[in-house]
This record gives C-alpha cells, sequence and structure tokens, in this order.
C-alpha cells in the first residue's frame, strides 16, 4: 500500500444567470488545472435562479477557471477535512496550513466543527473534535508546483478525548489491535445508482416509466443504449487514482443506471479508510455532473430490478497459504454462528435486498458456497481450485458503514470455531 497515509438543503439559491450559454462541462475539465487567456464577458444579472439541469454545470465554466487557473503559494495549502456524520454521510470543510505540514498525518492539526448541524453534539455543548487520521492528494485542486493540496479522513471526538457514538472507525480499531500478523485484506466492492436531480428517474430510465427492456444488457454493457453515467464513473475512477486511492476496478451493474467501483486489497482499518474517502469523491464528482447518486441497497423496489451492494471480499494470511481454504472455511462457519449480529450492522434497507432473488440469499438464512451468487458467503472457483485465496461476504448493503463490516469481520473470524455448515448446492439457490 502507498505511504500516502499512516496513523491512525437548506439549498442556497444563487441568483446568478448566465447570458446565452449552458456548457457543459467534460469530466476532463474538472479535475485539470486551467490556462488563464482570452475569455468572452459573462453578464451577472441579479434576476432569475440557477437550472438544476442533469449533465451540465449550474456555473459558466469559463468564470470557474478564472479561479482555478491562479497559482497558489508554494508555502501554503488547502487541507480538506472530511468526515462521517450521525447518518454516515461525509462532510468536509477546508483550512490553509503551511506546506510543511501535509508530510504526515502526525503533523496535521486537530480541528473542530458545529456538531449540533450534524446531530453528533447537543446545542449547549456542540464542539466536535476532528482527529487526522489519513491523508490523501485532493483531486479537486490540482497544482503543478510539485506540492499537494490534501484530503484528510478524519474521525469525531469529545473535546475530553472520547470517540463519539458515530465514530465507528474507533470502534473497528479495537477489532484490528494487535493482529497485525494476520495481514487481513479487504477488497470491498461498492456499488451506486445515479439519478437524474428530481430523485426520482435513474439515468437512462424514462421520466415516470420504466426501461423496455428487462435486466440482461446493461451489466458490463457498451452504447448508448445500455450503459449510463460511464463518464461519472470514469471521472470519479481517475479522481481516486489521483487522490492515491487503492481503486482497483469498475463496471456497469445489471440494473440500468447502476455502477460498481472495487477498492482494494486494503490492509485492515484502510479499507474503511480508503472506501469512505472514495465516496466523498464520488458525491463530489456528482456534484460537478449535477448527478443525484444514492448508496440505498434498494433505490427501485417496484419491477425485477436489483439492489445494490458492498460485497466484500477477505483474506488473512493463513487463508493465502497452503492449506488455506480450510481455513476459509472454518472462518465462514463462524460468520454463520453469528449472522444475525452482522446483519444487524450490514446497512439499513437490507431486508429490501436480501430477498433471496436477484443474486441475494435471503436475509432470515445464512448459506454458503462454491461460485454460488444466491448464496450468503461465496467461494470462487480459483479459490477452491488453488486451495488457497479468499472468499467474499455478499450480505453488505452498498450503504453499509464499512468501518463496521471489516471490524466486525475481523472480530468475528477471529473468534472461537463454529459448528460446520453444509455448503449450499446451486440449484437451491
Amino acid at each position: 500500500l502507498p505511504q500516502i497515509c499512516s496513523r491512525k438543503t437548506s439549498k442556497s439559491i444563487m441568483k446568478l444567470s448566465t447570458a446565452v450559454f449552458a456548457l457543459t462541462f467534460g469530466s476532463a475539465a474538472a479535475f485539470s488545472p486551467a490556462h488563464f487567456g482570452a475569455r468572452h464577458s459573462t453578464s451577472l444579472q441579479m434576476s432569475g435562479v440557477l437550472n438544476s439541469q442533469t449533465g451540465q454545470s449550474s456555473l459558466d465554466p469559463a468564470v470557474i477557471d478564472r479561479y482555478n487557473s491562479l497559482e497558489f503559494p508554494q508555502d501554503k495549502i488547502l487541507a480538506e477535512y472530511v468526515w462521517v456524520d450521525a447518518v454516515g454521510n461525509t462532510r468536509s470543510k477546508t483550512r490553509t496550513l503551511p506546506s510543511s505540514k501535509a508530510s504526515s498525518v502526525d503533523s496535521l492539526p486537530k480541528w473542530n466543527f458545529d456538531g449540533s448541524s450534524t446531530d453528533q453534539a447537543p446545542g449547549d455543548d456542540s464542539e466536535v473534535i476532528l482527529y487526522p487520521q489519513r491523508i490523501f492528494v485532493d483531486p479537486f485542486r490540482p497544482r503543478s508546483d510539485g506540492v499537494n493540496n490534501i484530503l484528510v479522513m478524519c474521525d469525531c471526538y469529545t473535546p475530553a478525548g472520547e470517540p463519539l457514538e458515530s465514530n465507528n472507525r474507533a470502534k473497528a480499531m479495537k477489532a484490528f489491535e494487535g493482529k497485525d500478523d494476520e495481514e487481513i485484506w479487504f477488497g470491498c466492492e461498492q456499488e451506486f445508482t445515479l439519478f437524474n436531480l428530481d430523485e426520482r428517474t435513474p439515468l437512462g430510465w424514462p421520466e415516470g416509466g420504466m426501461p423496455s427492456r428487462p435486466q440482461g444488457p446493461y451489466y458490463c454493457s457498451v452504447g448508448p443504449e445500455n450503459n449510463f453515467g460511464r463518464a461519472i464513473t470514469d471521472a470519479m475512477y481517475k479522481a481516486c487514482l489521483y487522490a492515491g486511492i487503492e481503486i482497483s476496478g469498475c463496471n456497469g451493474e445489471v440494473m440500468p443506471g447502476q455502477q460498481e467501483y472495487q477498492i482494494g486489497p486494503c490492509v485492515g482499518i484502510d479499507a474503511g479508510d480508503q472506501v469512505t474517502m472514495s465516496r466523498y469523491i464520488l458525491q463530489r464528482v456528482c456534484e460537478d455532473f449535477q448527478v443525484y447518486c444514492t448508496l440505498h441497497p434498494k433505490p427501485i423496489v417496484e419491477g425485477d430490478w436489483n439492489g445494490a451492494g458492498m460485497h466484500t471480499n477477505v483474506s488473512t494470511k493463513t487463508m493465502r497459504e497452503d492449506g488455506g481454504l480450510e481455513v476459509i472455511k472454518k472462518a465462514i462457519y463462524k460468520l454463520g454462528a453469528k449472522h444475525s449480529e452482522h446483519i444487524a450492522i450490514y446497512g439499513e434497507g437490507n431486508e429490501l435486498r436480501l430477498t433471496g432473488k436477484f443474486e441475494t440469499a435471503s436475509i432470515e438464512d445464512f448459506s454458503f458456497g462454491v461460485a454460488n451468487r444466491g448464496a450468503s458467503v461465496r467461494i470462487g472457483r480459483d479459490t477452491e481450485a488453488e486451495g488457497k485465496g479468499y472468499f467474499e461476504d455478499r450480505r453488505p448493503s452498498s450503504n453499509c458503514d464499512p468501518y463496521l463490516v471489516t471490524g466486525k469481520i475481523m472480530e468475528t473470524i477471529m473468534g472461537p470455531d463454529a459448528p460446520e455448515i453444509a455448503p449450499l448446492d446451486r440449484q437451491q439457490a
């Protein structure tokens, strides 16, 4: 893993309109430094409101580029402090720091925010303290002077130094502490669904209706009639690479308008940090493209459409060594013995997704199988053939907390042995 890291609406109405222009942002324009040059004048009028039109910027790119082209002082950086709020969404705010502070997360100062505005503290004692935990390069404020602006993954504490109840990173750390020798790897498959700004119509769907074709042609698809949102996913992919996130792939998913990317392999707590920051970057990219993104596990409940999950692939050092398949099976038995505990923290609305249909197992029952996407946990064909490798927990929902999921898996598979479970025959799924 790269050593970028270490330690641990009311919608504001801007009365601004541009004369005659309706310019579309390209994915490259959102992430490349602009060059200052001659520009057409832009009229500013105090009448009308900005359009909310999917696929277009709300502001004239020429105006935005004018300021993006300004150089940063070499001795200063912008640090975007990112944290998770009370309901699992990411929030952020910016501060100026000396460039020297970006060399190590230990050099970064703590900060604070008004927790009463995020449901993380009462109004009469509202200060929440941000502890920097991980540094990433900022893909939204690139520089050409050899100095990087940064994104800072933080978690939240009281002024007395106690982790907030919503601080699931601190909870997960307890499961990983003292277990470095296990060298546990996580690979997280983050699915998401893109909607128009009406928040009702997925990309590629007719307004007020459903696609004329059922599921089938959209998965890993090409063509304007099949793939909706590729430019957004590609922009997010490049931004994550620039940031230093271990993003390892992406693809169009089964339901039209649904996409997926994969994070990992990451070691231990870093999986939660990287998935959380990737979600922040995804939302920022969607902000630029003016597209609504949801992580809800079943955003469309009418009709025969797949839900969205965050399948979590797991491998310890002993699972990757000769004889590892037996270690994998023992870990799966342990997961089965604590099925209800895992389901309880695997995401809200998951009961709408885990129905036993659409490549899921029933939320009520635990099962595993080889190459069986109708099971709770899947062992891949390669792992079976080689006798070692990894397993995939298919139960976590797309809106799950990655800290809770990875921490709970670690806690369970490091626990006492559990009774053997017979594999699910694929004809039964």
